[in-house]
């Protein structure tokens, strides 16, 4: 098969993957950079605006709006920064923490599901070995 064939396959079927993936979760109403912000925040820890904006490529102002929505939404809180009051520093809430499990549990459910239903123990078995190929596009 040719490699550019093979690479436009695997990255059409990675994309509808992933938003079958999305739809087991219920974050289809969280827009990509709210997304990105609660994922950055789980993996790095508390952090500021200023902060958030850097990592993700943003102007503070627009970090600022998705920031205002997460707060409303109850998924992330702020506190004072205890070496500099004028900052608020930015962490998830337990609500959203426990939101955050509670998508990958479901994800994580349909996956296995899926993969009992539509695969033999034979074809599960290649599919294990495809992931260490698939392992090695990302590895550095």
């Amino acid at each position: 098969m040719l490699v550019n064939g093979l690479a436009r396959d695997l990255r059409s079927i990675a994309g509808r993957l992933k938003r079958r993936l999305r739809e087991q979760s219920g974050v289809g109403d969280l827009s990509p950079s709210q997304t990105a912000v609660l994922l950055r925040l789980e993996k790095d820890g508390p952090a500021t605006t200023s902060d958030l904006a850097r990592a993700e490529g943003m102007r503070p102002q627009s970090m600022g709006t998705v920031v205002a929505a997460l707060e409303s939404a109850g998924l992330i809180a702020g506190t004072p920064d205890p070496d500099d009051g004028r900052r608020t520093i930015l962490s998830l809430t337990d609500a959203c923490r426990t939101w955050v499990e509670q998508g990958r549990a479901a994800r994580q459910d349909w996956l296995c599901r899926t993969i009992e239903a539509r695969f033999s123990p034979t074809e599960q078995d290649q599919l294990a070995a495809a992931l260490v190929l698939l392992g090695r596009l990302v590895d550095d």
